[in-house]
Protein backbone atom coordinates (compact mmCIF):
# COMPACT_ATOMS: atom_id res chain seq x y z
CA UNK A 1 0.00 0.00 0.00
CA UNK A 2 1.31 3.44 -0.94
CA UNK A 3 2.08 5.70 2.03
CA UNK A 4 1.29 9.35 1.26
CA UNK A 5 4.26 10.53 3.29
CA UNK A 6 6.58 8.66 0.92
CA UNK A 7 5.26 10.38 -2.19
CA UNK A 8 6.98 13.24 -4.00
CA UNK A 9 5.33 16.57 -4.80
CA UNK A 10 6.28 19.25 -7.30
CA UNK A 11 6.17 22.75 -5.86
CA UNK A 12 7.48 25.87 -7.59
CA UNK A 13 10.18 24.12 -9.59
CA UNK A 14 11.30 21.59 -6.97
CA UNK A 15 10.47 17.95 -6.29
CA UNK A 16 10.16 17.32 -2.55
CA UNK A 17 8.50 14.77 -0.32
CA UNK A 18 4.92 15.52 0.72
CA UNK A 19 5.91 16.49 4.24
CA UNK A 20 8.28 19.15 2.88
CA UNK A 21 5.78 20.64 0.42
CA UNK A 22 4.64 23.93 1.96
CA UNK A 23 3.15 27.23 0.79
CA UNK A 24 3.04 30.59 2.64
CA UNK A 25 0.20 30.94 5.15
CA UNK A 26 -0.90 34.13 3.35
CA UNK A 27 -1.30 32.37 0.00
CA UNK A 28 -4.63 33.29 -1.57
CA UNK A 29 -5.46 29.70 -2.39
CA UNK A 30 -5.46 28.99 1.35
CA UNK A 31 -6.97 32.23 2.65
CA UNK A 32 -9.61 32.87 -0.04
CA UNK A 33 -9.78 29.80 -2.28
CA UNK A 34 -8.23 32.01 -4.97
CA UNK A 35 -6.77 29.28 -7.13
CA UNK A 36 -7.56 26.89 -9.95
CA UNK A 37 -6.88 23.19 -10.26
CA UNK A 38 -7.41 20.19 -12.45
CA UNK A 39 -7.15 16.47 -11.87
CA UNK A 40 -6.27 13.43 -13.93
CA UNK A 41 -5.66 9.77 -13.19
CA UNK A 42 -3.45 6.92 -14.25
CA UNK A 43 -4.27 3.54 -15.71
CA UNK A 44 -1.47 1.07 -14.91
CA UNK A 45 0.66 4.06 -13.91
CA UNK A 46 0.15 5.86 -17.25
CA UNK A 47 -1.55 9.28 -17.20
CA UNK A 48 -4.81 9.52 -19.12
CA UNK A 49 -5.39 12.63 -21.30
CA UNK A 50 -2.95 14.87 -19.44
CA UNK A 51 -2.82 17.40 -22.29
CA UNK A 52 -6.61 17.83 -22.27
CA UNK A 53 -6.61 18.41 -18.52
CA UNK A 54 -3.85 20.99 -18.77
CA UNK A 55 -5.69 22.73 -21.61
CA UNK A 56 -8.71 23.03 -19.31
CA UNK A 57 -6.47 24.22 -16.46
CA UNK A 58 -5.26 27.09 -18.65
CA UNK A 59 -8.83 28.01 -19.57
CA UNK A 60 -9.62 28.24 -15.85
CA UNK A 61 -6.48 30.37 -15.33
CA UNK A 62 -7.58 32.71 -18.10
CA UNK A 63 -11.04 33.08 -16.58
CA UNK A 64 -9.54 33.81 -13.15
CA UNK A 65 -6.86 36.17 -14.55
CA UNK A 66 -4.00 34.16 -13.06
CA UNK A 67 -0.81 33.92 -15.08
CA UNK A 68 0.96 30.57 -14.90
CA UNK A 69 4.73 30.89 -14.44
CA UNK A 70 5.11 27.72 -16.52
CA UNK A 71 4.01 26.80 -20.04
CA UNK A 72 1.72 23.90 -20.82
CA UNK A 73 4.68 21.86 -22.09
CA UNK A 74 6.62 22.52 -18.88
CA UNK A 75 3.69 21.39 -16.72
CA UNK A 76 3.36 18.25 -18.82
CA UNK A 77 7.08 17.55 -18.36
CA UNK A 78 6.91 18.17 -14.58
CA UNK A 79 3.88 15.91 -14.21
CA UNK A 80 5.55 13.04 -16.05
CA UNK A 81 8.68 13.51 -13.93
CA UNK A 82 6.57 13.37 -10.78
CA UNK A 83 5.09 10.07 -11.93
CA UNK A 84 8.58 8.71 -12.59
CA UNK A 85 9.44 9.45 -8.96
CA UNK A 86 6.23 8.04 -7.52
CA UNK A 87 5.43 5.07 -9.76
CA UNK A 88 7.99 2.77 -8.05
CA UNK A 89 5.76 3.02 -4.94
CA UNK A 90 2.66 1.93 -6.88
CA UNK A 91 1.34 -1.58 -6.30
CA UNK A 92 -0.20 -3.67 -9.08
CA UNK A 93 -3.69 -2.99 -7.67
CA UNK A 94 -3.31 0.80 -7.35
CA UNK A 95 -3.36 3.87 -9.56
CA UNK A 96 -2.82 7.55 -8.91
CA UNK A 97 -5.10 10.56 -8.74
CA UNK A 98 -3.03 13.57 -9.88
CA UNK A 99 -3.74 17.19 -8.92
CA UNK A 100 -2.36 20.30 -10.58
CA UNK A 101 -2.99 23.51 -8.59
CA UNK A 102 -2.03 27.10 -9.32
CA UNK A 103 -2.81 29.81 -6.77
CA UNK A 104 -2.77 33.55 -7.34
CA UNK A 105 -0.07 33.93 -4.70
CA UNK A 106 0.31 35.83 -1.43
CA UNK A 107 -1.36 39.16 -2.06
CA UNK A 108 -4.63 40.83 -1.22
CA UNK A 109 -4.30 43.74 -3.66
CA UNK A 110 -3.81 41.80 -6.93
CA UNK A 111 -0.52 43.53 -7.68
CA UNK A 112 1.27 42.41 -10.82
CA UNK A 113 4.42 41.45 -8.93
CA UNK A 114 2.81 38.53 -7.09
CA UNK A 115 4.11 35.13 -8.13
CA UNK A 116 1.61 32.26 -8.24
CA UNK A 117 2.36 29.06 -6.39
CA UNK A 118 2.32 25.89 -8.52
CA UNK A 119 1.78 22.48 -6.94
CA UNK A 120 1.52 19.07 -8.61
CA UNK A 121 0.85 16.14 -6.32
CA UNK A 122 -0.77 12.75 -6.39
CA UNK A 123 -2.46 10.29 -4.06
CA UNK A 124 -3.56 6.69 -4.54
CA UNK A 125 -7.08 6.48 -5.93
CA UNK A 126 -9.62 5.52 -3.21
CA UNK A 127 -10.36 2.21 -4.90
CA UNK A 128 -11.38 0.19 -1.81
CA UNK A 129 -13.68 2.94 -0.51
CA UNK A 130 -15.50 3.16 -3.84
CA UNK A 131 -15.53 -0.47 -4.93
CA UNK A 132 -19.08 -1.18 -3.70
CA UNK A 133 -20.43 1.46 -6.09
CA UNK A 134 -19.51 -0.78 -9.04
CA UNK A 135 -21.46 -3.71 -7.61
CA UNK A 136 -24.47 -2.02 -5.99
CA UNK A 137 -24.47 1.40 -7.60
CA UNK A 138 -23.64 4.84 -6.27
CA UNK A 139 -26.26 6.23 -3.88
CA UNK A 140 -27.09 9.84 -4.76
CA UNK A 141 -28.98 12.49 -2.83
CA UNK A 142 -30.44 15.68 -4.23
CA UNK A 143 -29.07 18.18 -1.73
CA UNK A 144 -30.80 21.19 -0.19
CA UNK A 145 -27.52 23.06 -0.84
CA UNK A 146 -27.76 24.87 -4.20
CA UNK A 147 -25.06 25.10 -6.83
CA UNK A 148 -23.38 28.50 -6.92
CA UNK A 149 -25.28 30.45 -9.56
CA UNK A 150 -23.64 30.62 -12.98
CA UNK A 151 -24.49 34.33 -12.85
CA UNK A 152 -22.15 34.71 -9.86
CA UNK A 153 -19.34 32.34 -10.83
CA UNK A 154 -19.05 30.30 -14.00
CA UNK A 155 -19.18 26.58 -13.21
CA UNK A 156 -17.05 25.98 -16.32
CA UNK A 157 -13.93 27.15 -14.47
CA UNK A 158 -12.43 24.60 -12.07
CA UNK A 159 -11.63 26.72 -9.02
CA UNK A 160 -10.67 25.87 -5.45
CA UNK A 161 -13.90 27.24 -3.95
CA UNK A 162 -15.80 24.00 -3.25
CA UNK A 163 -17.65 24.89 -0.03
CA UNK A 164 -21.12 24.35 -1.45
CA UNK A 165 -20.08 20.92 -2.74
CA UNK A 166 -18.52 20.06 0.62
CA UNK A 167 -21.66 21.04 2.53
CA UNK A 168 -23.80 19.10 0.09
CA UNK A 169 -21.68 15.95 0.44
CA UNK A 170 -21.78 16.27 4.24
CA UNK A 171 -25.57 16.43 4.04
CA UNK A 172 -25.59 13.34 1.82
CA UNK A 173 -23.30 11.49 4.25
CA UNK A 174 -25.60 12.38 7.14
CA UNK A 175 -28.50 10.96 5.14
CA UNK A 176 -26.77 7.74 4.07
CA UNK A 177 -23.20 6.57 4.51
CA UNK A 178 -21.33 6.55 1.23
CA UNK A 179 -23.90 8.74 -0.55
CA UNK A 180 -22.82 11.56 -2.85
CA UNK A 181 -24.68 14.79 -3.45
CA UNK A 182 -26.20 16.24 -6.59
CA UNK A 183 -26.88 19.96 -6.47
CA UNK A 184 -29.75 21.90 -7.99
CA UNK A 185 -29.44 25.35 -9.51
CA UNK A 186 -31.59 28.31 -8.47
CA UNK A 187 -34.31 27.16 -10.89
CA UNK A 188 -34.51 23.64 -9.49
CA UNK A 189 -32.62 21.97 -12.31
CA UNK A 190 -30.07 19.23 -11.68
CA UNK A 191 -26.48 20.35 -12.20
CA UNK A 192 -23.64 18.16 -10.92
CA UNK A 193 -21.88 16.76 -7.89
CA UNK A 194 -18.42 17.35 -6.50
CA UNK A 195 -16.26 16.62 -9.54
CA UNK A 196 -18.99 14.50 -11.14
CA UNK A 197 -21.32 14.89 -14.11
CA UNK A 198 -24.66 13.10 -14.17
CA UNK A 199 -26.52 11.31 -16.95
CA UNK A 200 -30.11 10.08 -17.03
CA UNK A 201 -31.32 7.24 -19.27
CA UNK A 202 -34.98 7.18 -20.27
CA UNK A 203 -36.49 5.04 -23.05
CA UNK A 204 -32.99 4.20 -24.34
CA UNK A 205 -32.11 7.89 -24.68
CA UNK A 206 -29.40 9.64 -22.67
CA UNK A 207 -29.81 13.10 -21.18
CA UNK A 208 -27.38 15.33 -19.28
CA UNK A 209 -27.49 18.95 -18.02
CA UNK A 210 -26.40 21.70 -20.39
CA UNK A 211 -22.67 22.39 -20.53
CA UNK A 212 -22.93 26.08 -19.65
CA UNK A 213 -24.40 25.19 -16.24
CA UNK A 214 -21.79 22.60 -15.18
CA UNK A 215 -18.09 21.87 -15.27
CA UNK A 216 -18.00 19.85 -18.47
CA UNK A 217 -15.72 17.03 -17.44
CA UNK A 218 -13.43 15.17 -19.79
CA UNK A 219 -15.10 11.96 -18.60
CA UNK A 220 -18.42 13.55 -19.58
CA UNK A 221 -17.12 14.15 -23.11
CA UNK A 222 -15.76 10.60 -23.27
CA UNK A 223 -19.15 9.14 -22.33
CA UNK A 224 -21.05 11.33 -24.80
CA UNK A 225 -18.68 10.49 -27.65
CA UNK A 226 -18.81 6.78 -26.87
CA UNK A 227 -22.61 6.85 -26.73
CA UNK A 228 -22.84 8.62 -30.07
CA UNK A 229 -20.37 6.14 -31.55
CA UNK A 230 -22.69 3.33 -30.44
CA UNK A 231 -25.61 5.01 -32.16
CA UNK A 232 -27.26 6.17 -28.94
CA UNK A 233 -29.28 9.37 -28.71
CA UNK A 234 -27.60 11.91 -26.40
CA UNK A 235 -29.12 15.29 -25.57
CA UNK A 236 -28.18 18.16 -23.26
CA UNK A 237 -31.24 19.66 -21.59
CA UNK A 238 -32.64 21.01 -18.34
CA UNK A 239 -33.41 18.13 -15.96
CA UNK A 240 -35.18 18.23 -12.62
CA UNK A 241 -35.86 15.82 -9.76
CA UNK A 242 -38.83 14.31 -11.62
CA UNK A 243 -36.48 13.23 -14.41
CA UNK A 244 -34.18 11.63 -11.86
CA UNK A 245 -36.89 9.78 -9.94
CA UNK A 246 -38.48 8.40 -13.11
CA UNK A 247 -35.24 7.48 -14.89
CA UNK A 248 -34.66 3.97 -16.18
CA UNK A 249 -30.96 4.32 -15.34
CA UNK A 250 -28.52 6.95 -14.11
CA UNK A 251 -24.77 7.04 -14.23
CA UNK A 252 -22.04 9.43 -13.15
CA UNK A 253 -18.82 10.30 -14.92
CA UNK A 254 -15.61 11.75 -13.53
CA UNK A 255 -11.85 11.44 -13.93
CA UNK A 256 -11.59 9.02 -11.02
CA UNK A 257 -14.94 7.21 -11.33
CA UNK A 258 -14.77 6.97 -15.15
CA UNK A 259 -18.35 5.70 -15.63
CA UNK A 260 -20.13 4.43 -12.52
CA UNK A 261 -23.78 3.32 -12.22
CA UNK A 262 -26.19 5.05 -9.83
CA UNK A 263 -28.10 2.64 -7.61
CA UNK A 264 -30.53 4.98 -5.92
CA UNK A 265 -31.46 8.62 -5.58
CA UNK A 266 -32.78 9.92 -2.26
CA UNK A 267 -33.19 6.29 -1.22
CA UNK A 268 -35.33 5.39 -4.25
CA UNK A 269 -34.16 2.45 -6.35
CA UNK A 270 -33.87 3.26 -10.04
CA UNK A 271 -35.49 1.38 -12.92
CA UNK A 272 -35.59 -2.39 -12.62
CA UNK A 273 -32.83 -2.47 -10.02
CA UNK A 274 -30.22 -4.10 -12.27
CA UNK A 275 -26.73 -2.66 -11.62
CA UNK A 276 -25.34 -1.59 -13.98
CA UNK A 277 -28.24 -0.97 -16.34
CA UNK A 278 -27.88 -2.13 -19.94
CA UNK A 279 -26.97 1.32 -21.34
CA UNK A 280 -24.51 2.05 -18.53
CA UNK A 281 -22.90 -1.38 -18.97
CA UNK A 282 -22.47 -0.87 -22.72
CA UNK A 283 -20.78 2.47 -22.10
CA UNK A 284 -18.52 0.99 -19.43
CA UNK A 285 -17.49 -1.78 -21.82
CA UNK A 286 -16.90 0.73 -24.63
CA UNK A 287 -14.70 2.85 -22.38
CA UNK A 288 -12.74 -0.20 -21.25
CA UNK A 289 -12.15 -1.12 -24.90
CA UNK A 290 -11.10 2.46 -25.69
CA UNK A 291 -8.48 2.70 -22.94
CA UNK A 292 -7.39 -0.95 -23.02
CA UNK A 293 -7.83 -1.37 -19.27
CA UNK A 294 -10.64 -2.89 -17.20
CA UNK A 295 -11.13 -0.20 -14.58
CA UNK A 296 -14.39 -1.80 -13.37
CA UNK A 297 -12.57 -5.01 -12.44
CA UNK A 298 -9.89 -2.88 -10.79
CA UNK A 299 -12.52 -1.37 -8.50
CA UNK A 300 -14.35 -4.65 -7.91
CA UNK A 301 -11.09 -6.44 -7.00
CA UNK A 302 -10.98 -4.24 -3.88
CA UNK A 303 -14.34 -5.40 -2.49
CA UNK A 304 -12.78 -7.84 -0.05
CA UNK A 305 -9.90 -5.59 1.11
Amino acid sequence: MVRVEDLHTFINGNFVTDKDAVIPIHDGGFTRGDAVFDTCRTFRGEIYKLEEHIDRLFMSLKYMQIQSPYTKDELIKFTHKLLELNNPLLTEKDDYWIFLRITRGSSSNYSSGVKPNVIIHCVPLPLPERSEYYRSGLPLMISSVRRTSHEALSPRAKVNQYINFNLADLEAQNYQGGAKAILLDQNGNLTEGSGTNIFIVKNNQIFTPQEKFVLAGIGRSDAMNLAKGLGMHVKEKDLDSYDAFTADEMFVTSTSFCIVPVGSINGRELGDGNIPGKITKRLQEAFIDAIGFDYVSQYLSNLDT
